[in-house]
């Protein structure tokens, strides 16, 4: 397999303002990415980042849930090589929870409907590229359901399930699809839980790392490796062990 690179690559990030996103956004930029579309659904959350290089970083509004939003980027964008579909939410809820639909509904819209729309939006600048990539975020929580966030968990999985498939679908077109499966990482989304959280630096080194290695799965933390572990030896441990969240 061809040695994948960064370096003069035209990327779109999702969810780039803070976090995860932003922090694959900086990492494009230090690797030598030609071209970083930095999005978000407010784009005055995007200045401080497109500070550190406006020649290379441009911003885009994009809400992942908005068809109109996803036309004008696919719109704009002429070419790409890289596709990261980070953009999430995530709530405190479980199913039995009176409000569980609600939630449940508008996770999906974010998480896994949003990337599926964008990608195929953006798939014909995609095979343009002579070495093309999708990176989708999904998370430990999708392999196993954390019952204390328990739709959010359904997302992942069902984003891990899209990877799969997309993965088999682009394999003989030469795209990669890869998968990242976080485990809780130091962001506004983690706050509140009280547990070891790694650095949002170090899921996006890990993901282009894996992606010069040839590796569609990245498991970026000590906890989601150990988890991952679990899962593939004792499956039934791992549920059991994430039930007792509750």
């Amino acid at each position: 397999m061809e040695h994948f690179t960064i370096q003069d690559k035209v990327a779109l990030v999702t969810g780039s303002n803070r976090g995860i996103g932003e922090a694959y956004v900086q990492e494009l930029l230090a690797a030598g990415a030609k071209k970083i579309y930095a999005t978000a659904r407010d784009l005055d959350s995007l200045n401080a980042l497109v500070e550190k290089n406006p020649a290379v970083i441009e911003p885009l509004l994009l809400d992942v849930t908005r068809e109109e939003h996803i036309k004008s980027v696919a719109d704009k964008i002429e070419s790409l090589d890289i596709l990261i579909n980070n953009a999430g939410i995530v709530n405190a809820c479980v199913f039995t929870a009176d409000n569980a639909l609600e939630v449940a509904r508008l996770e999906m819209e974010t998480n896994y409907f949003g990337p599926l729309q964008l990608t195929r939006a953006l798939l014909p600048q995609l095979r343009k590229s002579k070495q093309a990539a999708v990176v989708n975020i999904s998370s430990i929580a999708g392999i196993s359901n954390f019952p204390v966030i328990g739709p959010y968990s359904a997302t992942k999985a069902a984003i891990h399930s899209y990877t799969q498939g997309l993965r088999a679908e682009l394999a003989q077109e030469g795209i990669r699809v890869a998968g990242v499966y976080p485990g809780p990482i130091d962001t506004r989304m983690a706050d509140g839980w009280e547990i070891e959280k790694a650095q949002p630096a170090q899921v996006a080194q890990k993901t282009f790392a894996a992606l010069a290695e040839g590796l569609n799965d990245v498991f970026p933390d000590d906890f989601s490796k150990q988890m991952y572990a679990t899962f593939l030896e004792h499956p039934q441990e791992l549920e059991k062990a994430f039930s007792e969240m509750l």
